[in-house]
C-alpha cells in the first residue's frame, strides 16, 4: 500500500490555533527535534500529538498508520499527519521516532513489524496507560541501536478519535516518563523535550510504581464508573422496569460515569495488563464499599458522618 500525501482542503474549524507554550522546555537547540514520526493509531492523543508537532515544527514529517484509510484521510485535513499509509512497515520506514498510541495490547505486534524499517539510532516511545513488564518486553524486541521511552502523557477525554484531538490537549497535563537501567540517556532527554513542548509537566518514574499509582487514581476509577452504570441498568431491569433511569440523573451520577463513555478496547487492555495491581486496590475498594454498607444497615449515622467527612477532606485536596 502506497503512502498517501496530504488531499487539498481546509482543516476542520473549532480548535485552538495556537499551540501550547513551556516555559521548562530547552530553547538553546535548533528544532526539529525528529526528521520523521510515525503514528501507530493516529486518535485522540496520537492525533493531537500529530498536530503540536506540525504546528511548531519539532517533526519534519508525521506519517500516520492504521487500520482505517478513511481515519486517516481525516487526520490529513485535520493537520495531524502529512502522509499516511494502511501498511504498518511502510508507514514506519525510514523514521527516527516511532510513537505507540494503539491499545496496549498492540505493542508488541507492532514493534515487531516496523523495528526493522526504522532508521539507525530511532526510539520507540508511547502514550500508553500501562507499562510495568510491558517497557521490558518492548526492549527485548529492538536491535541494540533502537531505544525504547516509556511515556503516558495524562490527559485526554471520554471521547476518542481524531476528530477529538486538539492543539491544547496536554497544556498543563503531566506526562510520566518510565525509563529502565537499558534507557539510552540521550533518548530519554528528547522525548522529554518533546513533550515540553506540547505544555506538559512532564516527570519520571520507575515503570513498575507507574502502574501501582496509575492503577490507583485511573485505572480503578474506570472500573468503578463502568461498574456505577451496570448496576443502575440492573437495577433499572430489576426494580423500575417501566422508567429509564438515568433520564432522572443529575450532576452526581453524570459527573461519576463520565468515564465510563471511554473505549472498551482499550480499556480491557489497560486492566489486563495491570491485572495484579488492580485486583488488589480493588479488594480494597469493595472493603470500603462493605463499610458503607455496614454503617447504612445498622442506622449508624455518626459512622457514616466520619466516612463521607474523611473522603470529603481527601477530595478537597483535589480541588
Amino acid at each position: 500500500m502506497p503512502l498517501h500525501p496530504p488531499s487539498p482542503g481546509p482543516a476542520k474549524s473549532g480548535r485552538s490555533s495556537v499551540a501550547p507554550t513551556h516555559q521548562g522546555r530547552d530553547e538553546t537547540r535548533p528544532l526539529p527535534i525528529f526528521r520523521q514520526m510515525t503514528i501507530v493509531g493516529v486518535g485522540l492523543l496520537g492525533g493531537s500529538l500529530g498536530m503540536i508537532c506540525k504546528q511548531q515544527g519539532l517533526v519534519e514529517t508525521v506519517v500516520g498508520a492504521g487500520r482505517r484509510a478513511e481515519n486517516l484521510k481525516t487526520a490529513v485535513a485535520l493537520k495531524a499527519i502529512d502522509r499516511y499509509s494502511t501498511d504498518l512497515a511502510e508507514a514506519a520506514s525510514g523514521s527516527d521516532l516511532l510513537l505507540l498510541a494503539t491499545p496496549v495490547d498492540t505493542f508488541e505486534d507492532a514493534v515487531k513489524t516496523c523495528a526493522p524499517r526504522l532508521s539507525r539510532a530511532a526510539i520507540v516511545t508511547d502514550v500508553g496507560s500501562v507499562k510495568g513488564r510491558l517497557v521490558t518486553r518492548l526492549e527485548a524486541l529492538v536491535s541494540d541501536d533502537i531505544a525504547v521511552v516509556g511515556g503516558h502523557p495524562i490527559a485526554g477525554k471520554e471521547k476518542s478519535g481524531v476528530d477529538a484531538a486538539t492543539l491544547d490537549l496536554f497544556r498543563g497535563a503531566r506526562c510520566i516518563l518510565t525509563p529502565t537501567p537499558r534507557t539510552n540517556p540521550d533518548a530519554l532527554a528528547k522525548i522529554r523535550r518533546l513533550w515540553e513542548y506540547t505544555g506538559d509537566q512532564v516527570s519520571e518514574m520507575d515503570p513498575d510504581l507507574h502502574d501501582r499509582v496509575l492503577g490507583a487514581v485511573s485505572h480503578l476509577p474506570h472500573i468503578v464508573a463502568y461498574a456505577l452504570v451496570n448496576a443502575v441498568a440492573a437495577i433499572q431491569e430489576s426494580q423500575t422496569p417501566e422508567l429509564d433511569l438515568q433520564a432522572f440523573s443529575g450532576g452526581g451520577y453524570r459527573d461519576t460515569t463520565r468515564i465510563a463513555a471511554s473505549s472498551a478496547e482499550m480499556w480491557r487492555d489497560i486492566c489486563l495488563w495491570n491485572r495484579d495491581n488492580l485486583v488488589d486496590q480493588l479488594d480494597q475498594y469493595l472493603d470500603c464499599l462493605e463499610t458503607f454498607k455496614a454503617l447504612i444497615k445498622s442506622g449508624d449515622g455518626e459512622g457514616l458522618f466520619r466516612e463521607i467527612e474523611r473522603a470529603k477532606r481527601v477530595r478537597e485536596r483535589l480541588m
